[in-house]
């Protein structure tokens, strides 16, 4: 049994990539290990012996592995909670084997994880060289003909930004101390990931917004097909997290994902009744990790059953990020909606305690 947390899609899912290498007969573009086809129904589900890694319309997963398939990069963009960085990694892992050329964007990347850096004790032993030279994810992937991926793009600097435009123009990586040039082997691409939220963080340049072709991630479009994609990540949480056994109540499921899909659209689910919408993003994501939160109170210090007081506390700490004006949005909504909810009572009690 493997001691890792989180094994890489790749490994986590080898016997599903082998399955569909097995049976893909279509045409694969060079460098890819799967068709496009078989990469779309490896990230959909076939229904059968493929489990749908992301949950949404077919069409936009379509689009971006028919972009991936030409020389322009991929730019997932979305709100916080829609599976950008879900998507990436399994979309790498099922066209080039392998998720883990990674740059992570913050405000503090420089621009050597775009680019490369040096070895310095070989620098200064024997100069600038090849074998003293430290290649960042990108010109590996470009060197290896695989799938880079770059988080938060929006977060880095802008002119680390921007030394990614002759990787995407021109697919060549410059190398002036030793008058040098990595080429990119077929199969390279880069897909980036963006916040919605983050726009006038670091806005890309036109530049280089004019080389990727943007895909917006939605956020489910309806409660049902958000109640089934929280349903399944818990189920898959609490197996690999190794959960004591809990049985979760799908009512309590789509409780929470009532509440948070409410507070974020700003009307109740029968559209009779607004309400004031909190200052977090109240994601999907952060539903799955409320009732995660909630499965292990259950099974570690309750009766093993998931209750309304079990997902209470993580409710209150999402909601209420900002002390001020979030409790007065969380406590105005508890009062004119949970409270008058018959079948809500426990939990109107639950979340009252917890806040």
């Amino acid at each position: 049994m493997t001691t890792v947390l989180r094994a890489h899609a790749e490994d986590q899912y080898a016997e599903e990539l082998a399955i569909l290498a097995k049976d893909d007969d279509r045409i694969r573009p060079p460098g890819w290990k799967l068709s496009p086809w078989a990469v779309t129904t490896y990230v959909l589900g076939d229904g059968d012996r493929i489990t749908p890694k992301y949950i949404g319309p077919r069409r936009i997963v379509e689009v971006a592995v028919a972009t991936l398939a030409t020389d322009r990069a991929l730019l997932l963009l979305g709100v916080p909670g829609t599976a950008k960085t879900w998507l990436s990694e399994h979309l790498a892992a099922a066209i080039s084997g392998d998720s883990t050329l990674l740059v992570q964007g913050t405000a503090g990347t420089a621009e050597e994880a775009v680019r490369y850096g040096w070895n310095y004790a070989r620098l200064l032993a024997e100069g600038p060289s090849r074998e003293a030279l430290t290649p960042s994810p990108v010109m590996r992937a470009m060197a290896e003909g695989r799938v880079a991926r770059i988080e938060e793009l929006t977060r880095m600097p802008s002119d680390v930004q921007d030394a990614l435009i002759t990787v995407l123009s021109e697919k060549t990586l410059p190398i002036p101390e030793l008058n040098q040039e990595v080429q990119a082997s077929r199969g390279f691409n880069v897909i980036a990931t963006a916040n919605d939220r983050d726009r006038g963080v670091n806005e890309l340049s036109s530049a280089l917004r004019r080389r990727f072709n943007t895909v917006v991630l939605p956020v489910p479009a309806t409660a049902e097909e958000e109640v089934d994609i929280v349903s399944r990540r818990v189920g898959q949480l609490g197996r690999s997290l190794e959960l004591p056994p809990a049985m979760t109540g799908l009512e309590e499921i789509r409780r929470v994902v009532t509440v948070f899909r409410e507070l974020r659209t700003g009307v109740t689910e029968d559209g009779r009744t607004k309400v004031k919408s909190p200052s977090g993003t109240l994601s999907t994501a952060e539903a799955i990790s409320v009732l995660t939160n909630g499965i292990a109170l259950a099974a570690h210090f309750g009766d093993g059953v998931l209750r309304p007081a079990d997902v209470a506390a993580g409710i209150v700490g999402a909601v209420v990020q900002d002390p001020v004006s979030d409790r007065v949005v969380w406590r105005e909504y508890l009062e004119t909606v949970v409270r008058e909810r018959q079948d809500w009572r426990d939990f109107y009690r639950a979340c009252r305690d917890a806040g």
